[in-house]
């Protein structure tokens, strides 16, 4: 009797998706109620049993979508490769793939700490090295369970208007780091459901992955490539929160999405943000409030991360920011965990902003 593994549609640990992927590597199926909520890891999938769950309705039926693969650990995933995101849990396909710099200050050589000032904040120097990340498109079936976890509207724009602080966004696009990257196969020519799949990636049974990119997906992204490339990434873990945090220049203002993560089994809450943001002009501001985004997300062992995404003006053309997120542990106590130092580079001469989406 074949076993398969239920899909968490709502955020589960990366711990859960470890025990469910060892569970899978021998060609087992990939299950999943339609969009349904979370389910006990592992069901049959022959006897098509009713499961009931408080977060979804009553008689909901599992229904294979598709079979685990062996994770990479070297090279990179091709366009049109389906995947669940190992933290988040959502359905996914790759787009394209960025090669970024990623400066991680847990593996920073031991060096002396500086001074705070406005250019070094009192940090160790850190090398950055080459990462892979992911352009990718989330399944629309799964946003309403991840939105409390993670934004769905991660990649926005500065609309080329009058009003030059005007944003758009596309919804269901996301940045995924290759370890983020759970593979498996589907026999369905459209298993993931957004409205730009079909529009980007065309079926071809004779390839693998069979979904091949479009020339309208090579197209945007040739003329939106200033806008999507993912250049830089920083990290710092304190006291088991890691911080990760992404920067992109948008023309007239920056944007910065950013991953919180629990690595210990201790539930905690994010209650307050302080921010410095320094300018080149020789400005330096500091921003203090409760939460993120009009949130105070809570860390567990079940739901380890929150990612959120925000945007910076400065009064120059470049500058840097850093800062902390003060939690709060179940005895009332308080800790600050750092935000890595990283920098707001605009590159203006290079890039125009878009004028919507280009095709």
């Amino acid at each position: 009797m074949a076993s398969c593994v239920a899909r968490r549609a709502l955020a589960v640990g990366s711990r859960w998706w470890s025990r469910s992927l060892t569970a899978a590597r021998g060609s087992r199926p990939l299950c999943a109620a339609g969009g349904a909520g979370a389910f006990p890891p592992v069901a049959t999938a022959t006897s098509r049993r009713h499961l009931s769950s408080r977060n979804r309705p009553e008689g909901k039926v599992l229904e294979t979508v598709g079979v685990f693969e062996v994770p990479k650990q070297n090279g990179k995933y091709e366009t049109g490769q389906l995947f669940l995101h190992s933290v988040f849990g959502y359905r996914g396909v790759v787009l394209f793939p960025w090669q970024a710099r990623l400066y991680d200050r847990d593996v920073a050589s031991a060096t002396p700490e500086k001074a705070e000032n406005p250019a070094g904040h009192g940090s160790k120097e850190v090398k950055g090295k080459t990462h892979t990340y992911y352009q990718v498109l989330i399944d629309a079936r799964d946003c309403p369970h991840i939105s409390q976890r993670s934004q769905t509207e991660a990649v926005t724009f500065l609309a080329n208007h009058d009003d030059s602080r005007a944003l758009y966004a596309i919804p269901g696009l996301d940045y995924v780091s290759h370890e983020d990257i759970l593979p498996y196969t589907s026999t369905d020519q459209v298993p993931i459901q957004h409205e730009l799949f079909e529009r980007f990636l065309l079926y071809d049974q004779t390839k693998a992955p069979p979904f091949v990119a479009r020339e309208t997906l090579r197209a945007w992204q040739e003329k939106n490539h200033p806008w999507l490339e993912l250049s830089d990434v920083h990290r710092e873990t304190t006291e088991n929160i890691r911080v990760t945090v992404i920067p992109f220049y948008m023309g007239m203002r920056w944007r910065y999405c950013i991953r919180l993560e629990n690595l210990d089994s201790d539930v905690v809450q994010l209650r307050e943000r302080h921010w410095r943001i320094f300018s080149l002009s020789g400005t330096l501001e500091t921003v203090r409030g409760r939460g993120v985004v009009g949130r105070e997300p809570v860390l567990s062992k079940e739901q380890p991360a929150f990612q959120y995404s925000s945007h910076v003006s400065l009064q120059a053309s470049s500058g840097h920011m850093w800062g902390t997120f003060r939690f709060e542990r179940p005895d009332g106590s308080h800790f600050d965990v750092r935000i890595p130092p990283f920098s707001l580079e605009s590159n203006k001469d290079e890039k125009t902003p878009p004028s919507g989406l280009h095709w």
